[in-house]
């Protein structure tokens, strides 16, 4: 049965711009006496850009753009890594009307052909010299592209200071103007290419109006503004992290971006946000430091950790089964262990943004416990992105689900149980594909996500699994990987899962175990190994691994149950081609990949 569901919003965001470029504005004018707007690490010390000096740089780029030719609709990359720097081009872009395409700096070199040839790029940035000698001969056989533009160094091109100083040279502020006041809020402002797992990438273009009637929508449901700092480092070129830039901009949060994902940690406890936007897999890497801490501790510091830990694994984040003595306990664990804890990461850290992939509970659990509320959303690329979010204001915060529709989304669940969704901030549509984008947008408007979900008793959004990615067994029985691979993914031993079986006997799975957990398991085990290789092949990790998935296997029928199990000893990487660019399993790409495994699991 069709069910329709209309979110709710604890306020409305009034002075929402029109178009995104006019966010600038707005902010010298109601956070100017603020000294970073954005912050980037540079030669290893933290550069911080204030409104008026972002917007000074910003507007010169958008006189070079105009002095190189470019015109309005031009199609212009960014191919680089997170800096201030990335959003002073992407806003100078905006502004003199061309669209923006922002690219993953590691997608496949056959995806950066398509890309630049498909959408007939003109200019292109690029980060410098590493990536301008992956790609400089496909951008060289690009007839389209006309300028190269370096944001560090790189002989030959020219480099944005360069870029920055003839902008000023040629600054053409009543030109600049007039071509601001021909945009409308629904002329696409970016191009993003999904990375999609099977098939070449679709350009799905995106409005102002798209973008900006989302955040108006889903910024109100985060306790966020002006007296708070972010750390940002997921990519740029994601339209969800662009996105929290904007309203960010928008709210008057000040931005700094982590050096790498190596320096994580580190620029936490420099920086100390109060929330920071990210996706599971960090999570799970912060949660796995901080119990590995736990296993070096002796005695009974070590038992009063452990006993703070399972502790929180008991909370309820919903604030209603939290009994007087639990929250007694709580506040023990508090003062013995959990302000530790917060205090490594940073002190005022009080708000995880999550989106992406499902989040195990136990960890929004744990860090509910902790004071830090992980508030998980759901969204796509042809959606703005975010559709629906757990909401820090109305306390609908349930770990499993992601949250209530956006109030101005309209979210349906078909016959079929695919999540439709209609509202301003559905996107215009698929570039040169006229016949992908009917596919995709139905004649009464509902973009089909190919996602399955369902309402709770709450109207919260669950996530069921892909209407395409179920199989059939050989047994004739029907199997969602997905739903598997979220519930066994809540082991702390797991990293990455993929369940297999289409047209096979039975589901069985490959799993990429959870390393830092594993050593630490085999440190106490006295289990001794060399290579993440070696290890994931002895009997005894073997063995565990089957005592864990025989343990997750309660949960689902006989049919459904993994009854075989290979370990691999190496993570699924974007670089290797095995992910997408927003952390999804390419599953085509894996199961050929790891044929012959796969093939050896059905054989024995």
């Amino acid at each position: 049965m069709n069910r329709n569901f209309n979110g709710v919003a604890p306020k409305v965001l009034t002075d929402m711009p029109e178009r995104i470029f006019d966010l600038l504005p707005r902010y010298v004018e109601k956070y100017g006496y603020k000294d970073n707007l954005f912050a980037g690490k540079e030669n290893g010390q933290w550069v911080k850009y204030d409104g008026r000096r972002f917007v000074e740089i910003t507007d010169s780029i958008s006189y070079a753009l105009l002095e190189l030719g470019v015109c309005k609709g031009d199609h212009i990359a960014i191919v680089a890594g997170n800096s201030p720097q990335w959003n002073m081009v992407d806003f100078a872009i905006q502004q003199v009307g061309a669209v923006a395409i922002p690219i993953y700096p590691t997608v496949s070199r056959n995806d950066y052909d398509f890309i630049l040839h498909h959408s007939e790029t003109k200019i292109i940035f690029i980060n410098g010299k590493l990536l301008y000698s992956k790609i400089g001969d496909i951008i060289a056989q690009c007839p389209s592209i006309e300028h190269v533009i370096a944001f560090h160094p790189v002989d030959g091109l020219q480099s944005l200071d360069e870029l920055i100083a003839l902008g000023r040279a040629k600054a053409a502020p009543d030109r600049l103007k007039a071509i601001e006041d021909s945009i409308g809020t629904d002329d696409v402002a970016t191009m993003i290419y999904t990375s999609g797992t099977m098939g070449t990438p679709k350009g799905v273009m995106l409005s102002h109006r798209n973008i900006l009637s989302d955040i108006e929508f889903y910024s109100p449901h985060y306790l966020i503004d002006e007296t708070q700092t972010a750390l940002s480092y997921l990519p740029l070129s994601h339209i969800y992290e662009r996105s929290v830039q904007y309203s960010h901009v928008y709210l008057g949060v000040s931005t700094y971006y982590a050096e790498s994902i190596g320096t994580i940690v580190n620029d936490i406890a420099d920086v100390r946000p109060e929330h920071f936007s990210t996706v599971p897999r960090l999570i799970e890497k912060v949660h796995s430091v901080i119990m590995r801490k736990g296993h070096k501790m002796k005695g009974p510091k070590r038992a009063v950790f452990f006993w703070a830990m399972r502790l929180a694994e008991r909370f309820d984040e919903t604030r209603r089964n939290n009994g007087r003595i639990y929250l007694a306990k709580i506040a023990i664990a508090d003062r013995l262990v959990y302000r530790q804890i917060k205090e490594s990461l940073g002190g005022r850290l009080r708000i995880i943004i999550s989106g992406g992939a499902a989040i195990q509970p136990r960890l929004v659990k744990t860090f509910a416990a902790m004071g830090i509320s992980v508030v998980e959303g759901y969204g796509l690329t042809e959606t703005a992105p975010v559709v629906c979010t757990n909401s820090m204001p109305t306390r609908m915060i349930k770990a499993g689900t992601v949250g209530i529709p956006c109030s101005n989304q309209q979210v349906k669940i078909s016959d079929e149980g695919e999540i439709l969704i209609k509202g301003p901030n559905v996107m215009a549509g698929y570039y040169k594909d006229e016949q992908r984008t009917r596919e995709a947008i139905d004649s009464e408007g509902f973009f089909h996500t190919g996602d399955k979900g369902r309402f709770d008793e709450d109207g919260m959004l669950m996530i069921t699994g892909r209407i395409k990615e179920i199989f059939k067994t050989s047994m004739g029985k029907y199997v969602s990987p997905a739903l598997l691979e979220n519930k066994i993914s809540e082991s702390p031993f797991i990293g990455q899962i993929m369940v297999v079986g289409e047209n096979r006997k039975f589901a069985a799975a490959l799993v990429v175990p959870n390393f830092e957990h594993l050593r630490s398991w085999c440190q106490i085990k006295n289990i001794a190994y060399t290579t993440n290789e070696q290890m994931v092949k002895l009997p005894e990790v073997i063995a565990r691994y089957r005592k864990e998935i025989d343990k997750f296997n309660k949960f689902f029928g006989d049919y459904e149950q993994i009854k075989k199990i290979e370990l691999l000893g190496r993570e699924w990487t974007i670089e290797a081609g095995e992910m997408t660019a927003s952390l999804k399993l390419r599953r085509l790409v894996i199961q050929q990949r790891f044929k012959s495994l796969i093939d050896q699991i059905y054989s024995e």
